[in-house]
């Protein structure tokens, strides 16, 4: 190996390793003092777009380390057309890399907008218009990196034109799909973080792609339902409630004396009336029917509350003074169970006697 060339490829490597250092100096120095400057900021956008593009930066560094290390390698032309066309087409990536992390953090400038011109974006819609974007990023930064090294992107348009049928017809249900997505989005049957039920799954919702909705379980498991099936699904959402119904039936043994039986049903229906958590236009308390077993009384009233915990600490909080109630009143909750009546009339026991007799002889 000559001389010079031996110079040149140590310039060269010096020139790379120096790179790489400015490299680790940028993340461990410039870039959190960076970060911390953008913190002070009015608005997180500024530091979200700081994490966004940290990775994609650090690669740069090392890009423009070979560009410039490529000027005194022996063995490599700077301007060769090649080279060139793979650093711009590596820029191009991490430029893309960025905004593609940066789409994923998009909710905040929804979350500005809605703030400042206060226009509604249901929270269903944020996922979805984030993964668009992303789509749309990698669909242009692939077109550029094809024309980059001359390659007909229209003809592959064209292509896609002309085998457009064949294409629709395979991918007849990732379209379906797509429009039950679609569908979903623009009719707000439910939102990310409502409690739905549908015949296929119930559960909270945790996010929306092009092709199906994740729906959280209440054992905490995952179910993924295809859009084209939850669009064509009855949807049931639980969220969307003002108030929650509880509704049964007390049932009272039949030697409860009438005014002790009225003062109970009373007493309950004033419980209802005065709690706070309990809606008050819907109350109602009646004895409802004689039952085979008991005397009915029958409940139907709401919760303020919506959410499961606190609805179900108001329905342990009114059982406990229902009881509380029955109690004072001392009235018996009735039980299934069959009263037999014993005659004393000899006669009456003679016959029993011989009607058991008989059975067990037959």
């Amino acid at each position: 190996m000559p001389h010079e060339n031996l110079e040149s490829l140590g310039i060269s490597i010096g020139i790379l390793l120096l790179f790489l250092l400015f490299r680790k100096l940028f993340t461990k120095y410039v870039f959190r003092l960076i970060l911390f400057i953008s913190k002070k900021t009015p608005t997180d956008f500024f530091s979200h777009l700081c994490l966004s593009f940290e990775h994609p930066f650090r690669w740069l560094f090392i890009i423009i380390g070979i560009y410039v290390s490529a000027g005194y390698f022996p063995y490599i032309e700077q301007t060769n057309p090649i080279f060139l066309k793979i650093i711009r087409s590596s820029v191009i990536v991490i430029v893309a890399w960025g905004l593609y992390n940066l789409s994923s953090r998009s909710s905040i400038l929804f979350n500005k907008i809605n703030e400042r011109m206060n226009i509604e974006i249901d929270q269903i819609l944020i996922p979805f218009i984030s993964k668009a974007i992303r789509f749309i990023i990698i669909a242009i930064s692939f077109s550029i990196i094809a024309q980059e090294f001359d390659y007909d992107v229209n003809g592959f348009v064209a292509g896609l034109g002309l085998g457009g049928l064949a294409f629709a017809l395979a991918a007849k249900d990732a379209i379906g799909n797509l429009f039950g997505g679609v569908v979903i989005i623009t009719e707000k049957p439910f939102s990310i973080g409502d409690w739905i039920m549908t015949p296929s799954v119930e559960g909270t919702v945790e996010d929306i792609t092009f092709r199906s909705t994740k729906v959280r379980t209440f054992a905490q498991a995952v179910v993924t339902v295809p859009n084209a099936t939850l669009a064509n699904e009855n949807i049931t959402n639980w969220s969307k409630m003002g108030k929650r119904r509880i509704t049964f039936n007390l049932r009272v043994t039949y030697d409860t004396p009438k005014a002790k039986l009225e003062k109970t049903v009373s007493q309950i229906k004033n419980v209802l009336k005065n709690h706070p958590a309990i809606h008050p236009d819907t109350i109602f308390v009646t004895f409802d029917s004689f039952n085979e077993n008991s005397l009915d009384i029958f409940l139907y009233f709401f919760t303020k509350t919506t959410v499961w915990e606190e609805f179900l600490k108001v329905k342990e909080e009114i059982n406990f003074i229902i009881m509380q109630v029955f109690e004072e009143a001392g009235v018996s909750m009735a039980y299934p169970s069959r009263t037999i009546y014993f005659r004393s009339q000899p006669e009456a026991l003679s016959k029993v006697e011989v009607v058991f007799e008989r059975e067990n002889q037959e």
